[in-house]
């Protein structure tokens, strides 16, 4: 229909102010361009917006969560964590990096999260945490569900990759966890080239997580009197060389902390016109084809989830040869590829589990889709895309 027409996944977001920020401190005479002053500013900054008291800046999403399983092998003993079947394979990768054992739910199709009602059924006196992943932009708590985890003294460990100032209650997800991971990868909401965030109140996990970030090493912590005592206690060893944790080198750097800095200051003003984007994208799709009956309230998605109604291959098809005619970049499967239960890597640890018990996130596996929001994104463009998918039929 559109000859000339494009709409591509992922719209670079480093802007030439971003490139100026970069450029200022490398012009700066002997910069320090590894972690320093200016990451610190960055995840002070980064925590107020949020509004949580200590944030760590690591190299990727990916990193955060594996600090965060770390941090929970060192101060806990229980050992299952119930985790999503729709994430990203990083959150299951590091429960099972860190020994825990994963228990599996389904998703609630109308916004994409973990099941509450499945997290309640197999939770048990050996669960320590529940993983949750606010998966692509919408919110994945209730208060049933806080309510059920503080009652049973089951961490909330928040997994807000994909949904940066979604909120729950007005109040950012993020905040809720004991623990809680963002993700800055370009097509994220806001860029930092490639790094991540782990964000909590608690002063010991905070002061871990800045040890396990470098090495394990004791002076990361920047606590004067455990420094101290940590010296007297290893009298053997190099006051500066005090390896407390088998660990790794996960720092960010002063590069990828001005340009968050930078687009730190749109993040508000940008996440309102993706909000604005998804509505309208909701409003003009078909919803007899496709599925418009999300829970949206406090939700801030990065990409438009586009998923049948109905199980349908030949629809599926004509779908996509439609989106491939119209130049229309998509994923299927949703986020992280659709169900984790089907990826090699969990080979070992399915045998007793059927895929006929995950029937909602089947659906998506099969016949879920996400492409492009923006905020660049115009209206005019939207309908233009609503047009194209509206006119998908099966003969």
């Amino acid at each position: 229909i559109y000859m000339k027409f494009s709409h591509p996944l992922m719209h670079n977001n480093f802007t030439s102010s971003d490139r100026n920020a970069a450029i200022k401190l490398l012009r700066t005479k002997n910069a320090i361009l590894t972690q320093s002053k200016n990451v610190k500013k960055f995840e002070k900054a980064w925590s107020k917006w949020l509004g949580v008291k200590y944030s760590v800046f690591v190299n990727s999403g990916s990193s955060a969560n594996l600090l965060t399983m770390s941090i929970l092998k060192i101060l806990y003993r229980k050992n299952e964590i119930i985790v999503p079947t729709l994430t990203w394979v990083s959150d299951i990768n590091s429960v099972i990096q860190n020994n825990f054992k994963p228990v599996f739910v389904d998703i609630n199709p109308n916004n994409l999260c973990m099941d509450e009602n499945e997290i309640i059924k197999k939770a048990n006196n050996k669960t320590l945490a529940v993983f949750l992943t606010h998966a692509q932009g919408f919110n994945g708590l209730s208060s049933k569900l806080i309510n059920f985890l503080n009652k049973k003294k089951i961490l909330l460990i928040e997994d807000v990759c994909e949904s940066h100032g979604a909120t729950f209650k007005n109040r950012k997800l993020g905040t809720f966890g004991k623990i809680s991971n963002f993700s800055f990868y370009y097509a994220h909401h806001m860029s930092t080239i490639e790094g991540g965030m782990i964000c909590t109140n608690d002063r010991k996990i905070y002061e871990i997580a800045k040890m396990l970030r470098s090495h394990g090493m004791a002076r990361e912590a920047n606590n004067i009197k455990f420094e101290k005592n940590m010296i007297k206690k290893y009298s053997d060893l190099s006051q500066k060389f005090i390896f407390l944790y088998s660990a790794y080198n996960f720092r960010n750097n002063e590069i990828g902390a001005v340009i968050g800095l930078n687009q730190l200051k749109l993040l508000n003003k940008n996440n309102k016109k993706r909000q604005k984007n998804f509505s309208l994208f909701l409003k003009l799709i078909d919803k007899n084809k496709y599925k418009t009956d999300f829970l949206i309230d406090g939700s801030c998605n990065y990409a438009f989830p586009l998923i049948l109604r109905k199980p349908n291959y030949a629809f599926r098809k004509a779908l996509e040869n439609k989106l491939i005619e119209n130049r229309i970049e998509f994923r299927r499967g949703n986020a992280g590829g659709g169900n984790q239960l089907r990826q090699p890597y969990l080979k070992s640890y399915i045998k007793k589990i059927h895929l006929s018990n995950f029937k909602q996130v089947e659906h998506i596996h099969f016949f879920g889709y996400y492409i492009g929001n923006y905020p660049s994104l115009k209206s005019n463009k939207i309908k233009k895309l609503a047009n194209i998918l509206n006119s998908v039929n099966v003969n």
